[in-house]
């Protein structure tokens, strides 16, 4: 099913926080950028903004106003946290192929079998589920932290409300984004009973194996392996079953590949109708043909609405695929057709790895 406005307007967001092949870092490698000691950095004590926070989400969520207050009391601004949120220097070309190797690699496919051999029950159990092959959620993961390698190392308190109160100029103004994140931070430890000083993630503010915001904690992730707590942040069964869940409901098939090879259009007018809807299926698998892609046998026979997909490389020609739904369901955890394809990757190596481990 297609997201509703509001989570479809968090998505994107987050897409514009995650780097682009070629640009800069992919989301398993943050960019450096020197810090100024925590101790130093101003905190958010008697900030009026955070104070009229701490009473408006008191009143709406039924916490604590003086515990909110405390907790943004000893929030501190980061400016690491401000440079890394700015969009990266403009005129890079993205490189597919370099974006790929990064993840597609012995040590991460390695890593990533020996992930699925500890879980391989609860990967079994998500499938029959939710109809999410076990790979593909592997592959999440691997591409997401390393198997909870590269995690993030912000204090998640002072990230998001660095971006909730102190949102830096130069960009599209995010504040309201991540005040509602900042609000889902506070619930989801208020009921988990953790502690907001302590728990760590990236610098926008995304935690865990895999890197689920906090509002999308609040409402995607699952306690699989029914303990009474829902952790992403060491429980791999919860990882599991809330990475399955997320992308079951935003519309996984069961059964349905990802994407068709496809020889594109060599008119270039038909090429660009194809590439408007970018990553959204919106043609017929006739309508490919009649626009003059070349689709194999299973996309042609394909029951359904595909995406012409671009990947480019750089200064060398760039590569294609016939995305379906599924194809977009991927883009869904990650606004971008080159993280989408990494994961896709990244999953059918780890398939072909399995069977001989």
């Amino acid at each position: 099913m297609p997201p509703s406005l509001p989570t479809r307007r968090a998505l994107l967001t987050l897409a514009a926080l995650v780097p682009l092949p070629g640009t800069a870092a992919p989301p398993s490698v943050r960019r450096k950028v020197r810090t100024e000691p925590a101790t130093s950095a101003p905190t958010y004590a008697g900030h009026p903004a955070a104070a009229a926070f701490a009473a408006r989400v008191a009143a709406q969520r039924q916490l604590d106003a003086d515990w909110l207050l405390a907790q943004l009391a000893h929030a501190r601004r980061i400016e690491a946290v401000r440079k890394l949120v700015m969009p990266p220097p403009a005129g890079t070309a993205k490189n597919w192929a370099a974006y790929r190797s990064r993840f597609v690699e012995p040590q991460r496919i390695a890593a990533g079998v020996a992930f699925w051999r500890e879980h391989e029950r609860w990967l079994t159990q998500a499938e029959a589920r939710w109809g999410v092959p076990p790979e593909v959620v592997v592959g999440i993961i691997g591409v997401e932290t390393f198997y909870g390698r590269v995690t993030g190392n912000f204090r998640l308190v002072d990230a998001l409300a660095t971006l909730s109160f102190d949102f830096p100029p130069g960009r599209r103004d995010r504040s309201d984004f991540f005040r509602g994140e900042l609000e889902e931070f506070l619930v989801l430890c208020a009921r988990e009973g953790r502690d907001p000083q302590t728990l760590k993630g990236s610098y926008a503010g995304a935690m865990g194996l895999p890197q689920f915001m906090p509002g999308s904690v609040n409402r995607w992730a699952v306690d699989f392996d029914e303990d009474g707590h829902i952790d992403l942040l060491g429980n791999g069964a919860d990882a599991v079953g809330s990475v399955a869940h997320y992308l079951a409901a935003f519309g996984w098939q069961r059964g349905l590949p990802t994407h068709y090879a496809v020889a594109v259009p060599v008119d270039a007018t038909d090429r660009a109708a194809l590439l408007v809807p970018d990553i959204l299926p919106s043609f017929t698998a006739v309508q490919f043909v009649e626009r003059g892609a070349e689709l194999d046998a299973a996309g042609r026979a394909h029951d359904g609405l595909l995406a012409l997909v671009e990947l480019q490389n750089g200064e060398r020609a760039p590569s294609y695929v016939a995305g379906t739904s599924n194809f977009y369901a991927v883009t869904r955890y990650n606004w971008s057709s080159y993280y989408a394809m990494a994961v896709i990757d990244l999953a059918q190596a780890l398939r072909e790895a399995w069977p001989a481990n």
